[in-house]
């Protein structure tokens, strides 16, 4: 067996950047995002400070979380053990971004599709080495193939004590690092030191492109007018001014010493956002309000007329269209969509939830037909009895697709699956509210619980993105 992977020996490493520009030249990389890229760490008090370079890039996981939640197999992992991708099947999902531990993946924002290290396979088939270690000019990467003992790269795991990053994701990566510090491989241990032109994909490119010229260059005209501020203040101002500008002095002093990132490849945002968490909200309501009524109605809660049998179907099959819309509009490649469905993994919660979906849609179709046809009203309680579980899976399946996500603190939440159930209860029943009752108050409390419901969703997919990857 061929298992291919990477040594970085972080001893040799000076942080010329000449991987990355191999890199982006091997594989027309666009501006602004990397697939390979050196990170900068500073430690130490003036004058014994030290700056420490490593390489960071795809890991080619054996066991790769982002291959098991694309929803089309456009990430695949090969016979050599490679982790590749396939353009031509990648609908812009952005799921694998948030899987890899190691945010190694970027959406290409020329084509809209995911993309990352692919150990540069169209070389090594010709029995070439990768760019990147090709051009290295003090041979601080090595690559090759670990399963043979007589390969440069498994001598340097028998002599050295290597270590990689995350361990504790689970991905077993196979990126081994040579003497590098744990402030280099853990992205809590130190802070960005601030936003530049070109650090962001938010201030120009992948998902959001289409912001580059209302942001281009922002960030550098704020910082030049903090830092000119400060100046004036410090030559010229009243006693108070003055003391504001000792106090960040001090402040900047106690942190004299502690590790900084001064250099780090661009971040990449947030990858889901209002879209998603609309979504969650959507089918919240068309799920809940859907279980409840059926819930209330075989308990003998509630009086189920023709009138309310219409209002229910409707309203749950606006909602669920809604959710469905909401889905293919965050995608970056929408036009491909149906791949979920005709070329499906069957490992990922997206392609699961996908049917569902489907699945509960075709239960509110029949129910709909069957009140339009006029048709016994008896086969709606039929339908019911499928449509119970459709519609709590519907509510909380997205928590399991979170929960493949194990680059964010998703994964690490055990009650997640808990609080979408809660938030489809809350949902429902609120919704039901709004369909039965003429009570003022209880319609404006229902409204409150479904804007409350709606902010809740909002924070759960969007506070875990705020973290830093690497």
């Amino acid at each position: 067996m061929v298992n291919y992977g990477f040594v970085i020996d972080n001893r040799k490493c000076i942080g010329c950047h000449a991987c990355t520009v191999a890199c982006k030249s091997e594989h027309d990389v666009p501006i602004g995002v990397n697939r390979t890229h050196v990170k900068y760490i500073e430690k130490g008090t003036y004058p014994d400070v030290t700056r420490e370079f490593s390489v960071h890039r795809c890991n080619h996981c054996e066991d790769a979380p982002c291959t098991t939640i694309c929803p089309t197999t456009a990430l695949f992992t090969r016979d050599d053990g490679i982790v590749d991708f396939d353009d031509d099947r990648c609908i812009g999902c952005r799921s694998c971004m948030q899987a890899c531990p190691y945010d190694a993946l970027y959406i290409d924002p020329n084509k809209g599709t995911a993309a990352k290290c692919n150990y540069c396979a169209h070389r090594i088939e010709h029995s070439y080495e990768p760019a990147c270690v090709i051009v290295c000019p003090t041979e601080a990467i090595i690559s090759g193939d670990m399963d043979d003992e007589n390969s440069s790269i498994s001598g340097y795991l028998r002599d050295h004590v290597t270590t990689v990053r995350k361990p504790e994701s689970g991905a077993r990566p196979n990126v081994f690092y040579i003497e590098t510090s744990e402030e280099m491989l853990d992205p809590h241990a130190t802070e960005r030191s601030g936003e530049y032109l070109w650090t962001d994909q938010a201030a120009g490119v992948g998902h959001f492109a289409k912001y580059a010229e209302q942001r281009r260059g922002a960030a550098d005209t704020n910082s030049m007018i903090v830092q000119l501020a400060l100046e004036k203040k410090a030559k010229a101002a009243n006693p108070r001014d003055r003391a504001l500008v000792r106090d960040v002095m001090e402040r900047l002093d106690e942190q004299a010493g502690k590790p900084k990132r001064s250099y780090d490849q661009p971040s990449k945002g947030i990858l889901w956002g209002w879209e998603v968490s609309a979504y969650l909200t959507t089918k919240a309501v068309a799920a809940g309000t859907y279980l409840m009524a059926m819930l209330m109605m075989f308990t003998g809660l509630l009086q189920m007329t023709d009138e309310l049998w219409w209002q229910l179907v409707i309203g749950c099959t606006i909602f669920l269209g809604l959710t469905g819309f909401l889905l293919v509009k965050d995608l970056d490649r929408p036009d491909r969509f149906l791949y979920v469905l005709l070329r499906p993994n069957w490992d990922s919660w997206l392609v699961k939830g996908a049917y569902i979906l489907g699945g509960f849609a075709g239960i509110l179709a029949c129910s709909g037909a069957v009140l339009y046809f006029d048709l016994d009203r008896t086969y709606l309680e039929y339908l019911a009895i499928a449509g119970i579980p459709l519609a709590t899976l519907t509510g909380v399946y997205t928590s399991w697709l979170f929960g493949q996500a194990r680059g964010r603190s998703w994964s690490e939440d055990r009650f997640l699956t808990a609080k979408m159930f809660v938030e489809m209860l809350v949902a429902g029943i609120a919704s039901l509210i709004l369909l039965v009752s003429s009570n003022h108050f209880s319609l404006v409390l229902a409204v409150a619980c479904l804007a409350a419901v709606s902010m809740h969703a909002h924070r759960m997919v969007i506070e875990p993105q705020m973290e830093t990857l690497h």
